[in-house]
């Protein structure tokens, strides 16, 4: 059997270091290998892998608004409240729209150009449009190497805030909320938790609208929220409706902003007539409050769930 060259032991040892560090099944292994021996694990989470270096766990609230955000300008947006360094929402549109345009008006490589390099984002798209011709965040990331991961997952949550000031009000803005985001004693099981979204005191058959284009990955119904809705509408933003009377849409169905969707009712848990509507980031609740300037008044009196 014939020795090997130094060579060849650095680069096996550089393959071992590598899928060590840098794969999921590395990552299972320190994992399981600190759970056995209570140490700390510094592996990333596997979602971190599988996501494309988009996990980004507990994201800060972004800043208050003090105007309404145009609709030209969500993506300056998203980057501000994600990074408030870099500049006003204004200037960085202009500096998204001119990075877009270099790069084949891409807004996802224009975003990804902002946090990690134009020449990064130039080569990621080049990658990705050889794959697919609308690449996504997520296909752009494969083509990039592990050390860019924080910055991936600084343009993933640009992005995500950014499709969360474009959406628009499920409801006329006259009426009131009657339970806001945040902790509370719930009206119907008497405890303290988490109020996810916001409830919106109506009658029921109230026309309830779509708050941007999107999929229905849900329609359906439990004992808990009712009839529900829940529509996906890209970059890790998704929007839940619940406690309808009537459902007008079906899983898997495309529909446009604005569109009615289904009519408000007072089905599954709850107090009295009314709509619960969530705002998700990356599949995190979050207040759908920050995100609008101006916003219906809130009520102490009112149905909630």
């Amino acid at each position: 059997m014939r020795r090997l060259a130094p060579i060849e032991l650095l680069l096996a040892a550089l393959c071992l270091w590598a899928g060590w560090y840098h794969t999921p099944a590395g990552a299972l292994v320190r994992t399981a290998g600190a759970w056995i021996f209570r140490t700390h694990s510094t592996a990333r989470p596997l979602l971190a892998y599988y996501g494309a270096g988009v996990y980004q766990p507990h994201a800060a609230p972004p800043p208050l608004l003090t105007a309404p955000v145009p609709p030209a300008q969500a993506l300056g947006y998203g980057a501000w409240a994600t990074a408030e360094h870099l500049g006003t929402p204004a200037a960085l549109s202009a500096r998204i729209k001119a990075l877009a345009a270099r790069l084949d008006g891409v807004d996802e490589a224009a975003m990804l150009a902002l946090f990690c390099g134009e020449e990064p984002a130039r080569y990621a798209l080049t990658r990705a449009q050889d794959e697919d011709g609308s690449p996504r965040l997520e296909d752009l990331a494969r083509a990039l190497p592990p050390r860019s991961a924080d910055c991936i997952a600084q343009a993933s949550q640009a992005l995500a805030q950014a499709g969360a000031y474009a959406l628009a009000w499920p409801l006329p803005e006259s009426i009131r909320i009657t339970s806001p985001f945040g902790m509370r004693e719930h009206p119907v099981l008497g405890i303290r938790r988490l109020h996810a979204g916001v409830d919106l005191g109506t009658a029921v058959g109230t026309p309830v609208r779509a708050t941007a284009a999107g999929v229905v990955r849900r329609a359906s119904s439990d004992g808990v929220n009712g009839r529900i809705l829940v529509l996906d509408h890209g970059r890790g933003v998704t929007t839940m409706y619940c406690h309808n009377d009537e459902l007008l849409v079906q899983d898997g169905e495309h529909v446009r902003r604005g569109q009615v969707i289904s009519y408000s009712g007072n089905t599954g848990r709850s107090s009295g007539p009314h709509l619960h509507y969530q705002l998700d980031l990356g599949g995190q609740a979050v207040d759908p409050l920050r995100y609008r300037a101006g916003h219906p008044r809130i009520s102490s009196a009112g149905a909630a769930d």
